[in-house]
């Protein structure tokens, strides 16, 4: 099992739950995709991402069929031109971990 996570920092805050609501649909979507959770920043501190997201694929074959599908590619073109930053990890995981 691989799991993304993905820390996104917006240039403006307020895209944030737009961004998560747009991200929730990718599951129905993409089959590639076992598993999503998206959560917003609820200390804004002054090291604090807005959104966390973190999907599970059965491997880096179906992580690379995600990154891949137009729905997902779709949507990374709206989020690209509101982000200030972002970051992620790829790390693998052992069933039932």
């Amino acid at each position: 099992m691989l799991t993304h996570v993905v820390l996104m920092r917006f240039t403006d805050p307020a895209d944030a739950p737009e961004a998560k609501r747009r991200l929730e649909q990718l599951p129905s979507l993409v089959r590639e995709i076992e598993s999503m959770c998206v959560g917003l920043d609820v200390t804004g501190s002054a090291v604090s991402y807005d959104l966390c997201l973190t999907t599970r694929h059965a491997s880096a074959a179906a992580l690379a069929g995600y990154r891949s599908h137009p729905a997902h590619r779709a949507l990374g073109d709206w989020l690209r031109p509101r982000l200030a930053d972002r970051v992620t990890v790829d790390y693998e995981q052992a069933a039932g971990d």
